[in-house]
């Protein structure tokens, strides 16, 4: 979530915000500093003078409204592409539930109240869902999520998109998939913006291998 606004605010050209590195491990998302500005505790903990939007969406869409003059124009003025738009974005979030339910389930489930049959039917769950936007990305003519333009679809949906092939998922069987995802690898905005800590571990576990 925090690497789609850190997209967003690189594709407005607004560059030299002030940012923080915290790590779930440490606990630092929980920390008296986070709390005063997100009371759940969670990241994004995004502030713009005295605006406070926590949610990662929320802030996508309030920096493209707020700059629209200024940088890449992310929401399309075609009728048909701003829906697509629209449902493609919202469609993200699932793609990111069932991909968490998948790889944080033994962080999430005490161990005590973990079945193999859950994780069996996440991981079921999961492959129809990435087999959905594979068939997406078949039926687009432009390139992008939402259609020939790069949008708010694009800069929501990506880092999932990145997350699950950073955890092993093969390329070769989903090739449109994998062709969006290396395509837009060197976009300047993803670029500049992708997480530190995959610079020293570039390939994530290969929990995802079989899906």
């Amino acid at each position: 979530p925090c690497w789609r606004v850190m997209i967003a605010l690189e594709e407005k050209n607004l560059k030299g915000y002030n940012q923080r590195l915290l790590a779930f491990e440490k606990m630092e998302h929980k920390s008296e500093e986070v709390m005063k500005m997100n009371p759940r505790g969670q990241l994004p903990a995004f502030k713009h003078g005295d605006k406070v939007l926590n949610e990662s969406y929320a802030a996508c869409l309030y920096l493209e409204n707020q700059f629209k003059s200024q940088g890449n124009k992310l929401i399309p003025d075609c009728p048909a592409e701003l829906a697509m738009m629209y449902q493609r974005m919202f469609e993200g979030l699932t793609l990111q539930q069932k991909m968490a339910d998948v790889i944080y389930y033994n962080w999430k489930v005490p161990e005590g109240e973990r079945h193999d049959s859950a994780v069996k039917r996440n991981r079921e769950s999961l492959t129809a869902e990435i087999k959905m936007w594979e068939g997406y990305l078949q039926k687009t003519s432009g390139g992008f999520l939402a259609g020939k333009t790069f949008s708010l679809a694009d800069v929501c949906v990506y880092p999932g998109i990145c997350y699950v092939f950073h955890f092993g998922l093969c390329e070769e069987r989903y090739p449109k998939l994998a062709a969006y995802y290396n395509r837009l690898k060197d976009r300047p905005s993803i670029k500049a913006s992708g997480p530190p800590t995959w610079l020293e571990n570039p390939q994530g576990q290969d929990m995802l291998k079989d899906i």
